[in-house]
């Protein structure tokens, strides 16, 4: 499958962090909250779930081992949430974006196996010109590439806004989530860099680039948590 510069199916369960997230206040699939990333914080890596903290919502489940929204195979596993950890830093506010992170506990653990697996956390931060993949949900998974641009880039692209907190990527062929995806995970080399935060309705050209919570400045915070569960 070829990902740069456009779309296509994921070869099944091919991406088994990627999860689905449903409201319980209205009818399953009828609402498109965004998937999450399963993640691995050491003990309790089969119940955690990392996601942005302005996805937070009063109630929902977290369906794993999905592929499509609209086909089930009957092996997909669904499992209520025990709590949801914002940064505690996080100021929903406002149009303050920095900590944009929460940390979610499901009520039981996965059942680990090819179709549904953690991913490891970063132990360095995401060099600029690294070649990653963004996760969405559409009616399939679907990754595309992307790449790390130069920090001054993105603050020029978004002045006043952009901290060392986050990071951006783009590609230059216009490839980048967009509006109206379920869009997530930022993956570089195997593990996880970042979580999709925020960026500009004019996502696909290089100057208006998407934004990711760094996970590699939250480490500390995140692996004391995961193993508070």
């Amino acid at each position: 499958m070829d990902t740069k510069g456009g779309r296509g199916e994921t070869p099944p369960w091919d991406i088994p962090h990627l999860l689905q997230s449903l409201d319980l206040d209205v009818p399953a699939l009828a609402v498109g909250i965004p998937g999450r990333t399963l993640e691995s914080t050491g003990d309790q890596d089969d119940n955690c779930v990392l996601t942005a903290a302005h996805r937070k919502k009063l109630k929902y489940t977290v369906h794993l081992g999905d592929h499509s929204l609209q086909n089930k195979d009957g092996s997909e596993q669904e499992t209520a949430v025990a709590q949801s950890i914002p940064h505690p830093c996080y100021n929903s506010s406002n149009e303050d974006h920095n900590r944009d992170l929460m940390l979610i506990r499901l009520c039981g653990r996965a059942s680990l196996g090819p179709k549904v697996k953690p991913i490891n956390l970063a132990d360095h931060c995401p060099q600029v010109g690294q070649k990653c993949t963004i996760s969405s949900w559409s009616s399939v998974t679907s990754p595309q590439e992307v790449k790390i641009i130069p920090q001054k880039q993105c603050e020029d692209a978004y002045p006043g806004q952009v901290t060392d907190s986050m990071v951006c990527a783009n590609e230059s062929s216009g490839t980048d989530t967009c509006q109206g995806d379920s869009r997530v995970s930022l993956v570089c080399g195997g593990v996880l860099q970042g979580i999709t935060s925020w960026g500009s309705d004019l996502y696909g050209r290089p100057e208006r680039s998407g934004v990711y919570t760094n996970i590699c400045h939250y480490l500390d915070w995140i692996k004391t948590m995961g193993r508070k569960g």
